[in-house]
């Protein structure tokens, strides 16, 4: 691969042609530490998880796997030179397997697929504001469910691409079509079965993004106002029509919206069963998702007046990046839990060096080993994580009207 470096006087050029360099330089060398990461393809791959983990996910004992393990029941772990045992992803999903075949009827159910009645929930993660955590929260949620048995579509909607970074693709280098191929107007348009691709966790799939999503916010004013302006003025239908090709595929969707109040937030918006709005305890932060909120429901309204139906099970507020030793952001979460107590998530997503340290080599906390940190800085940020994840997946499940 060529490297190149951008030592170059720039005063006589062009501020687009030095956007445009530094650009295409930073990708450059974004890939070359991706290809340093997964070679000799680029691809992810995906670390063995602890006996504890796979008890968590499971639902079970530790006592219970190791039991298994001893009859010969179930996939054969890797056992370390002292006895430790670790299951991949793919024998976590063998063990939930056996487990589900080989239970007690009338107990619960160890695979947690949707049952006939139980609708295709797709969640929103929102935030007009960068920086909320949104990306994060999206990324670890549905790994989250795929880990605990849910079979998950992650749809990136945001044209920075981020979440579909985290999971090893990079837009402008793998030439990956994104939802605007199955948004678009024209009749270029592709089902969303060909913009699908799997990701190193088993049982979650996604949907790219790249900056060609732009394009959406560009196409559905024309179209609004074009000679045939009935798909412009149903814009807002164009991902729950996407969605429904693929109803049987999946238990749930999460979509990572763009930090913007533009047309592609509100096509997901309008084809969501659920909302979460991520806030930083901060008061500028406070100030600008009120703007947003304001904004937003002035927008719905006459989205709905237009014929658009929201059903919406539930929404909530999930405050991000919580530092509990700061003064002013307990004051300010006591606030909106004061005002809002039964749309906030009890549990906050903690600051955490664990989870930006994790980020800068594009991987979440559940893909790195726990060796890497501290561990009771890596403890806590998990449990951080899990408590916010199992508190949503619960979200989800009452939707379906299971107890």
């Amino acid at each position: 691969m060529r490297e190149r470096s951008f030592a170059a006087d720039t005063k006589d050029q062009p501020f687009d042609e030095i956007i445009l360099q530094q650009g295409e330089l930073i990708s450059d060398r974004l890939n070359m530490l991706r290809q340093e990461q997964y070679p000799p393809d680029a691809q992810k791959g995906l670390r063995q998880f602890s006996l504890a983990e796979v008890a968590y996910y499971l639902g079970v004992t530790q006592s219970t796997i190791k039991k298994l393990h001893l009859e010969g029941k179930g996939p054969e772990p890797e056992t370390s030179s002292s006895g430790r045992r670790s299951y991949s992803a793919e024998q976590m999903l063998e063990l939930r397997a056996y487990l589900d075949k080989h239970g007690r009827p009338g107990k619960r159910r160890y695979v947690p697929y949707r049952q006939p009645g139980e609708e295709l929930h797709v969640v929103s993660v929102v935030n007009f504001k960068g920086g909320s955590g949104k990306t994060t929260t999206a990324a670890h949620l549905a790994q989250h469910l795929a880990l605990k048995g849910h079979r998950v579509l992650a749809i990136d909607l945001d044209p920075q691409a981020s979440l579909t970074a985290l999971h090893g693709i990079q837009p402008e280098l793998d030439d990956v079509p994104s939802l605007y191929e199955t948004l678009r107007y024209d009749d270029e348009r592709k089902p969303i079965t060909e913009v699908i691709r799997p990701t190193n966790f088993p049982n979650l799939d996604i949907v790219p993004a790249s900056l060609e999503l732009q394009e959406y916010e560009y196409d559905t004013p024309v179209a609004l106002t074009s000679s045939d302006p009935h798909e412009g003025r149903t814009f807002f239908t164009r991902i729950s029509k996407a969605l429904s090709e693929v109803d049987d595929r999946y238990d749930v969707v999460v979509i990572d919206c763009p930090p913007q109040l533009g047309y592609l937030t509100l096509t997901a918006l309008t084809a969501s069963s659920s909302v979460i709005v991520t806030v930083h305890p901060q008061m500028l932060d406070v100030m600008s998702m009120s703007q947003f909120l304001l904004m937003l429901g002035g927008i719905m309204k006459t989205i709905r007046d237009a014929g658009a139906n929201m059903r919406l099970k539930w929404f909530r507020y999930l405050v991000t990046r919580f530092e509990p030793t700061d003064g002013p952001q307990k004051q300010m979460v006591g606030f909106l839990q004061a005002m809002f107590p039964n749309q906030m998530l009890s549990a906050p997503v903690l600051k955490s060096t664990a989870i930006s340290d994790a980020g800068i080599t594009k991987q979440t906390l559940y893909e790195v080993e726990r060796s890497q940190f501290v561990r009771t800085t890596y403890d806590r940020a998990v449990t951080s994580l899990n408590d916010v994840n199992d508190e949503i997946a619960e979200l989800i499940h009452k939707a379906w009207g299971r107890e």
